[in-house]
This record gives C-alpha cells, structure tokens and sequence, in this order.
C-alpha cells in the first residue's frame, strides 16, 4: 500500500465510520428527528453497521484501521506494519473523523438548529434546562464524542482501555487479512459485531469511544461549528478518550505477541 493509499482510504473510511455512528446519534438524540429516543439498542447496532460499513469501503485501500489505537496495535505486532507509516494512518483518521462529523451537522442541520433553539433542551434566557447542565458539555455534544455518567478519571480512563483491549485483541486474533496489516473481509464481520458486544457489556460508563480519532475530531468540530446555544465541547475529559484506548491498544499487542505469536 502506497502512503497515499493509506491516507485516503484512512480518511474516508473513517469518514464513513463516524457519518454513520454519529449519525445514529444524532437520530436518537434530536428532538425533531423520526428516531428521537430509539435508544441505547439502536446507538449499539448503528455503530456496529457503520464499522461494518466502513471496513468494506477501506479494506481495499488502507486495509482499513480507522483507528489509531489499532493502528499502534499494528506497528507494535510482530511483523507489523513499518512504524513511518502510522503517522499517515493517524491523519487519516482524524481527518476522516472531522469530515464526517461535519457531514452529521449537514445531514441534521434542521434538526439541530430546533433541539437547540428549544426551551425545553437549552432553557429560557438566563436559565438552563435540566439537559443543558451537564458538567462541561453543550446539549448536542454527545452526538460527536463521549463523555462519562460518572465522572472518575481513573475508571474512565480503566473502561477505555479495558473496551480497547477487547477489541484490538479481537482484530489481532480474528480479523486481519493475510498479510496481517489490516482487516479482511470475514474480519471486517467480526469487527463490527464485537463493537456491538463492547458498547451493549461495556459502554454504559464512558459511551465506550475505545478509539481516539473517534473522539477527538468530532469533538474539535462540535467546538468550531457555528450551533447556536451547542455549550461547551467538555475539553477536561477529552484526552480520556484518546489515552485510555491507545494504552489499550498497546495492551492487546503485547498480550497478543506474548501469548498468540
């Protein structure tokens, strides 16, 4: 694979990826949407489909990480991939994950703009709703990244890594091509049914990003677009998300050169 192959294919699978996850979350989360309120199964099943999505998409290109802590996984597995390339794939994904939270926002841009001129979701002049007092983030801000029910920086950070572990070590054991630098065609399968697994078992407590560009490029668009009343993008918690799953990541490999390899 070519660098330019691994970027492009990194971005617009990742793209992909969080069109459809955040989208779902939109859906659920919107007021003014048809799946207002469908619920933690259909967020679930919604990211699980668009992982499976977006594997399919990228595999052919960039053997279809759109994560970065399966990336590190990867350069740390014996005979990997070469370690220049992560940086590529690492901006492929933040790239891709900032273009499709945008095109989240353009999907929904009617719906966003009545869930947050709504005195029901943001209050009234000088008051806020019950939905717009959550600890450093706006109203709509879950729709682009996570954020935990209960603020414990070290159990955060312990389920991201845990979430990650379960997923890395699935890809590594299961899912990658012949070559082992990405993922195959029954492994983008699999893939996307362990996610499923990990946000149903596992992602009460935190949302489970158990992926950093996941997190950290909607987060940095939900803090430039212009949405009216959208609050605050919860910057405090943010490097949780991207700590916790690379630590994971890391984890899985070495668990997987020493008992798998």
């Amino acid at each position: 694979m070519s660098s330019s192959d691994i970027f492009i294919g990194e971005t617009i699978g990742t793209a992909i990826l969080i069109l459809l996850g955040g989208g779902v979350c939109a859906a659920v989360t919107l007021k003014a949407s048809k799946a207002r309120n469908a619920g933690w199964l259909a967020i679930t099943f919604g990211w699980g489909f668009a992982v499976l999505t977006a594997v399919y998409t990228s595999a052919p290109l960039s053997g279809a990480h759109l994560n970065p802590a399966v990336t590190l996984a990867l350069a740390l597995k014996k005979n990997g991939i070469e370690w220049s390339d992560v940086p590529i794939y690492w901006g492929g994904q933040l790239l891709g994950a900032m273009i499709g939270a945008s095109l989240v926002w353009v999907a929904y841009y009617g719906q966003f703009l009545a869930h947050l001129t709504d005195e029901e979701i943001v209050g009234k002049p000088q008051v806020k709703a019950v939905e717009a007092q959550e600890k450093g983030a706006g109203p709509v801000l879950g729709i682009f990244s996570t954020g935990p029910e209960v603020r414990v920086a070290w159990q955060n950070v312990a389920t991201e890594v845990i979430g990650t572990v379960v997923l890395v070590l699935a890809v590594l054991t299961q899912g990658l091509n012949d070559s082992g630098k990405g993922l195959g065609v029954l492994g983008a399968l699999i893939t996307s049914l362990v996610v499923v697994s990990i946000g149903l078992s596992l992602g009460g407590p935190t949302g489970y990003a158990i992926n950093p560009a996941r997190d950290l490029g909607p987060r940095i668009v939900h803090a430039l677009l212009p949405l009216p009343n959208k609050g605050g993008s919860d910057w405090s918690y943010a490097w949780i998300p991207v700590v916790g799953p690379l630590i994971g990541g890391a984890v899985a490999a070495g668990i997987y050169n020493v008992a798998f390899a």
